[in-house]
């Protein structure tokens, strides 16, 4: 199979074969890993039993759900990345806010998978064979980790298909076997010594709901039109994408999110969710877990991975994806190490999860306005100037930058980040939300209603310069 060429251009019509069901072998087969399982594990952790958690999992993903889904159709349209696309209501130049966006999210989920995964097979390992469970061995697992998933990543968007319709079947029946194996040691009640991490029920399962629940479906607000952009609108609906998209999430991400509940109940992993898996698996499900450890961590991160490599060569025109991607790779096997050698889970986790939906939500709602007022309709040619290194076009706005819009976006994400209730973190909006974490609200209304307000109702395109090539 030949390595993708492709970075952020326009993909050409010939080339747009995918269909639906490629999209929702991506949106289930990528997400059944230990990566997303793990955020099933959140609400334990903050001291919720068995029903909170799931109501608190399950909100939030609907919710989530229900903003980032329609974000497939931009790309379906212009047929290139959601960052580059989003030039037609940023700027050309001003579409670098999605771009770094979309590469610090997926930063830290690919950082995330590995991590996991990782701490699972050498824990797998250790049990199977006595290995040692050192820092060298966990260096050695991390990096060859690491490894695969670039060479995954490099490849590009026909391999992680084919990996991704795989994983669909597979992990499915891991993670099914997984509930017999965990079955017996499984209990409603919160795990002991995990009290209400904010003190009481409501707060606590507000910030499940956004930790675990909301954080997931955001994390895709960059990553979906990567997928969507090899889907031709001329065979295939937007009514059909969107519900598509729809139930690829809620399944891609509740399926594994809900095992990781039940698993964390069973293994009484209230401080740490790995370790206890492990140790809690019976002997003959700890090939399974290892099989799940590594395939899954490999499909998920290697889709995190391509998607920095397509941000970064959006950053950075002259690179190319490839490169961009072997650079990617190496920063976020560095945050894996930061993540094991220097930092806690939970605490990590959480405060990632919710300072990168208080930025990136403004931006999604600025996005999704923008492309209900153009009615989807896009100039794919002015969207690539800046890949180009020329100048002009429909969307060149002020020297490439729609000030108007990155403005409301950063005024919304500063609102987001005043409003956030991490562990390491607490913004000082919360006196007026009763100490309940807005912040995911309180930014996407204040981005929405501001560059709603701020730029015109049928957002024409200013005149366009002379071009430079």
């Amino acid at each position: 199979m030949p390595i993708e060429q492709r970075g952020v251009d326009t993909i050409p019509e010939a080339e747009r074969t995918s269909g639906p069901r490629d999209l929702l072998s991506i949106l289930l087969g990528s997400n059944l890993c230990l990566g997303v399982i793990v955020f099933g594990w959140l609400p334990v952790s903050f001291g919720l039993g068995l029903w909170a958690s799931l109501t608190s999992v399950v909100a939030g993903t609907l919710v989530g759900v229900v903003v980032t889904a329609p974000l497939a159709l931009v790309s379906l349209r212009t047929a290139t990345n959601l960052s580059t696309s989003s030039g037609a209501f940023f700027g050309v130049r001003g579409r670098l806010v999605g771009s770094v966006v979309g590469l610090l999210l997926s930063l830290g989920y690919t950082a995330l998978t590995l991590w996991i995964g990782g701490d699972v097979m050498v824990g797998t390992l250790a049990r199977l064979t006595g290995l040692p469970t050192g820092d060298v061995t966990h260096t050695v697992v991390y990096a060859l980790l690491a490894a695969c998933t670039a060479v995954a990543a490099v490849y590009g968007y026909r391999l992680l298909l084919r990996l991704s319709k795989a994983l669909a079947i597979g992990m499915t029946l891991l993670l099914a076997i997984g509930l017999i194996a965990y079955a017996g040691d499984f209990t409603t009640a919160a795990v002991p010594d995990t009290p209400y991490l904010l003190g009481s029920f409501w707060p606590t399962w507000v910030l499940s709901a956004v930790a675990a629940g909301l954080s997931g479906p955001v994390a895709f607000i960059t990553l979906l039109g990567d997928y969507t952009r090899y889907i031709s609108p001329e065979r295939h609906s937007s009514r059909t994408v969107w519900r598509t998209t729809c139930l690829g999430l809620l399944a891609g991400l509740l399926v594994p999110q809900l095992f990781g509940t039940f698993t964390a109940l069973a293994a009484r992993g209230g401080l740490d969710y790995a370790g206890p898996l492990v140790e809690a698996s019976p002997a003959w499900y700890l090939v399974p877990l290892l099989l799940a450890a590594t395939a899954g961590s490999v499909g998920n991160a290697g889709l995190m991975l391509y998607s920095m490599g397509l941000d970064l060569d959006a950053i950075l025109p002259r690179a190319t994806r490839a490169r961009a991607t072997l650079v990617v790779a190496a920063v976020a096997t560095a945050f894996v190490f930061l993540g094991h050698f220097a930092s806690d889970a939970q605490s990590a986790m959480t405060s990632f999860v919710l300072l990168l939906t208080a930025i990136g939500t403004p931006w999604a709602v600025i996005t999704l306005i923008g492309h209900t007022r153009c009615a989807g309709t896009y100039d794919p040619e002015a969207l690539q100037v800046y890949n180009r290194r020329a100048k002009g076009g429909a969307y060149w706005f002020t020297a490439g930058w729609n000030a108007r819009a990155v403005a409301s976006w950063a005024i919304g994400a500063v609102v987001g980040l005043a409003a956030v209730s991490t562990p390491l973190y607490e913004g000082p909006l919360l006196a007026l939300t009763g100490g309940i974490d807005c912040s995911f609200v309180l930014s996407g209304v204040v981005g929405g209603v501001l560059y709603a307000a701020l730029t015109p109702k049928a957002a024409p395109a200013p005149e366009p310069e002379a071009a430079l090539t």
